[in-house]
């Protein structure tokens, strides 16, 4: 089962990542090392399979940073 998209946003600014703001349901997240990513959709949505995809990889990269 997919996770939902609060629990995304959750992680994120766990993360360390700055909620933005957006347009509508897009959210945008900014980190401090210049890493951003848009969110969509509304917080009870399932999370799109390509956003998993990008969310990982920029947790990845803040963790490689920080490191």
């Amino acid at each position: 089962m997919p996770r939902k998209v609060r629990q995304l946003i959750a992680e994120l600014e766990r993360a360390g990542f700055v909620d933005r703001g957006g347009k509508g349901s897009h959210r945008n997240f900014v980190h401090a090392i210049g890493k951003v990513i848009t969110v969509c959709g509304k917080p009870g949505d399932d999370v799109p399979h390509y956003l998993e995809k990008q969310a990982r990889r920029a947790l990845e990269t803040i963790r490689h940073e920080q490191d």
